[in-house]
């Protein structure tokens, strides 16, 4: 078929949703040219640059009902991957992101590879997003049900973080209260695989995928390769928060070292803690108590021990070296305040 012909035809469905011939053969031949005018449309689209309004345009226009595989389908796919390499560093965007819609928020907060502090900045995005968004308050519960809690990983959220969900008004409290119980079961159980799954309610999925987080959970925490330096989550003490900071050193005598730090806060009550604080190894039958002092600490403060353990690399990690506890190395920090 011509593609002048096929041009008229898609003219006249277009305005009237009608053909003018329906006969077999003359349907099918309107659905074979239109299909090869789908395919050879997408491959043009797929090889234009792509920027972050023709990823929205595609995003928009193209129905979500598209199949898997389908060329449609690929450049949707394209888009989302666009958008999500784009705002891979949301701390650089933190104006555009609020501006985005629906579909680009959705595709920014699927990715694995989202860099961000902890996901506790990803549900406070989610929130101001919405807020911003969706000022009606029943709608904005609407849309964070159905399309954006599922995006966050509540088992990597702080404890004292997921308690403020029960709260929210934005999130219904039945909902809140599931998500909560079923993401500090998660917790107890200690797992970290990146394609764990819950459960699901009113279409919420709730996964323990790890982002590329600055700050991790204290409890337990498993790489898929080796870090240099690693930071925990952010705990309470004294009215502070305080956060754990190892770092390794693969190529001296001196392998392991840890820091305590004090973050910094809007507001403090108090700008100064005197703290004794002390680290520890855990070793085959007890903690190995290697490094004590006693520090005043004020809001971005850090205190460390460089040498926390001092022999060789290879020593250190060996099968029978005595830090190591079912090949989990188990770091302890002690604190007490000081009045």
């Amino acid at each position: 078929m011509e593609v002048a012909r096929l041009v008229d035809l898609l003219n006249s469905f277009t305005n009237s949703s009608t053909l003018p011939r329906t006969t077999p053969s003359a349907l099918l031949n309107v659905l074979m040219a239109a299909d090869k005018c789908t395919r050879y449309c997408s491959q043009l689209l797929r090889n234009l640059p792509m920027t972050c309004e023709s990823a929205l345009l595609y995003l928009d226009t193209i129905p979500s009902t598209s199949l898997k595989g389908d060329p449609v389908q690929q450049l949707v796919d394209a888009a989302k991957l666009f958008l999500a390499s784009h705002f891979k560093d949301i701390s650089k965007f933190e104006e555009e992101i609020f501006n985005l819609p629906l579909a680009g928020i959705e595709a920014v907060l699927s990715s694995d590879d989202l860099q961000v502090d902890s996901e506790n900045a990803v549900y406070d995005l989610v929130m101001k997003w919405a807020r911003t968004q969706y000022p009606e308050l029943k709608e904005r519960q609407r849309i964070l049900s159905t399309s954006l809690l599922g995006l966050i990983r509540f088992p990597c959220m702080t404890v004292r973080k997921l308690k403020k969900l029960l709260d929210c008004e934005d999130i219904d409290p039945l909902l809140a209260s599931k998500i909560v119980t079923d993401a500090l079961y998660f917790k107890s159980r200690g797992e970290s695989s990146s394609s764990s799954t819950l459960s699901h309610l009113h279409g919420i999925s709730l996964v323990g995928a790890h982002r590329l987080y600055k700050y991790h959970p204290v409890k337990v925490v498993e790489f898929e390769e080796p870090r240099q330096e690693f930071f925990s989550h952010d705990f309470e003490f004294g009215g502070q928060r305080f956060y754990l900071s190892a770092f390794c050193n693969l190529d001296e005598k001196t392998p392991l070292g840890v820091t305590l730090g004090m973050k910094k806060q809007v507001s403090e009550e108090h700008d100064e803690l005197t703290v004794e604080f002390e680290f520890g190894l855990g070793g085959r039958k007890k903690f190995l108590s290697k490094f004590r002092t006693t520090g005043t600490f004020t809001g971005g403060k850090v205190y460390g021990f460089r040498t926390l353990v001092s022999v060789p690399w290879a020593a250190f990690i060996a099968d029978d070296s005595p830090y190591f506890i079912n090949g989990i190395l188990h770091l302890r920090a002690r604190l007490t305040l000081i009045k």
